[in-house]
């Protein structure tokens, strides 16, 4: 199972690894760590918690620092699946599995997760990446040791991004309702990738929707940028404005257009919006 070191780590390359029919997100931590939002995170009150000081202590690794990139999948059927690029001190992590009352054979750790029937499994599928699961199956982990037949995916641009099926947001039991929403408007699209890329001091959120045909891409802009005016009308009722730094600065800044089969959209985001979500203001 293990890669060997001159196997590319493309993120391209290990989709072909994760589950089929998932939600997938792609983060990029080396490059939030290079431009500075990396930092806004590690503000944010969850990076303080007592549990986590103490992971860091015990297995000497810090997402702050050691993580490069991860790519997560949760497929239909439910489960998390994880492959984690960084710098992992093995040992210790054994060490901390076995302090946590878990277990690890050969390369394969185990341990209860938050629930009983929660199970998290990891291994090294090289010495600088991690393969993970969250499941109820103690060994899922190893649905990530092989590769899925077939070319290997293209992967989207940019230093955050998520891609699924249309029809896959609403088999979720919980969404906002904002996400419900923008779930129903795209539920029939065979493809949907929201990424995330740097723009000056902001980001700048772009939108892919893959279509089965032009007329439905042209409907699904209709719908998008009619709910934006909607949102700009209610606000103007109220004899206010959009502020950038909540989601009624993001909602109204939102542009549509189609190419072909593709709806296209675009929302700037600025640093303080990011700041607020975060509570790091």
């Amino acid at each position: 199972m293990v890669w060997y070191h001159s196997t590319t780590l493309t993120p391209a390359a290990r989709l072909r690894r994760l589950p089929a029919d998932s939600l997938v997100v792609y983060i990029d931590f080396a490059e939030l760590r290079r431009t500075g939002f990396l930092q806004l995170l590690g503000g944010a009150k969850e990076a303080e918690q007592p549990d986590y000081r103490t992971f860091v202590h015990v297995t000497r690794f810090d997402y702050m620092n050691d993580l490069d990139n991860v790519l997560l999948a949760v497929p239909r059927a439910g489960g998390f699946y994880f492959l984690a690029q960084g710098r992992f001190d093995w040992t210790s992590l054994r060490n901390y599995v076995e302090g946590e009352a878990g277990k690890c054979v050969n390369s394969l750790c185990r341990l209860t997760g938050s629930t009983p029937d929660k199970h998290i499994s990891f291994m090294p599928l090289r010495p600088d990446l991690m393969a993970m699961a969250v499941s109820e199956d103690s060994y899922a982990v190893n649905e990530l040791g092989g590769v899925r037949l077939g070319p290997a995916p293209a992967a989207p641009q940019g230093f955050i991004w998520m891609t699924f099926p249309g029809s896959l947001p609403k088999t979720f039991q919980t969404l906002p309702d904002g996400a419900r929403s923008f779930a129903r408007i795209v539920e029939n699209a065979p493809l949907v990738t929201l990424s995330f890329e740097p723009e000056g001091a902001r980001l700048a959120a772009r939108l892919e929707v893959r279509c089965r045909n032009e007329q439905e891409a042209a409907d699904l802009a209709t719908q998008l940028t009619s709910t934006t005016q909607l949102v700009r009308n209610s606000i103007e009722r109220e004899h206010a404005k959009p502020n950038p730094a909540d989601f009624s600065g993001i909602w109204t800044s939102g542009v549509f257009h189609t190419e072909g089969v593709r709806l296209l959209g675009y929302w700037p985001i600025e640093k303080a919006f990011v700041q607020n979500l975060l509570g790091t203001s």
